[in-house]
């Protein structure tokens, strides 16, 4: 995703000012993908440079509100129908999990503990934007929810995965109990799944 598709989609529906953009950011869309009002204002200018949005009012002080012209409309549904989503490929948390093993156990675990806090303290974050948000039937609450939905989902397995993982660890590291230990058949699966 882009910042300009998501000012796109934002504009889908309904005229809005910069402010108005940015109150929105920081609510909910923030959570996906953030932007600061420098990135925001800059990619609104280069949208109607574009042709993609119209300044449909003005007010005081400099304010705009911008509008999805037909173009903008048509390349939010070529954006949305037409390409394909970037998935992440590149991830440091789990580049780090391969070489664990240069770490004592305690090391080891405690890195493992940290990501389970972590996906805990975000599970606990998105919690309370569930809990202030009024759901109500407007397009970009449905799919805000919808996306919220999958934010807490994958925080849960995150920290549920970290648990596990520090458990396989101190298994690995118990005197006379090697689970994963060289040659062992998590070891062999592991190795021909790279």
């Amino acid at each position: 995703m882009s910042l300009r598709h998501a000012l796109l989609g934002l504009l889908a529906d309904r005229q809005a000012s910069g402010y108005d953009l940015m109150k929105i950011f920081e609510t909910s869309l923030g959570n996906v993908w953030p932007a600061t009002q420098s990135q925001v204002y800059g990619e609104l200018g280069k949208l109607t440079d574009a042709g993609l949005l119209d300044v449909a009012a003005e007010g005081p002080r400099g304010r705009k509100e911008y509008a999805l012209t037909e173009a903008g409309q048509a390349e939010l549904r070529y954006w949305l129908t037409e390409t394909k989503p970037t998935r992440v490929t590149r991830n440091d948390m789990l580049l780090r999990v391969f070489f664990l093993n240069v770490l004592t156990p305690l090391e080891a675990l405690t890195f493992l503990e940290s990501e389970a806090a972590r996906a805990t303290a975000q599970y606990g974050a998105l919690k309370e934007v569930e809990a202030a948000v009024d759901w109500d039937h407007d397009p970009i609450a449905v799919n805000g929810r919808i996306a919220l939905e999958y934010g807490l989902r994958l925080n849960a397995m995150r920290e549920e995965w970290a648990r596990w993982a520090a458990d396989r660890i101190q298994r690995a590291h118990a005197p006379g109990d090697e689970p994963n230990g060289p040659g062992g058949p998590d070891q062999k699966r592991s190795t021909a799944a790279i």
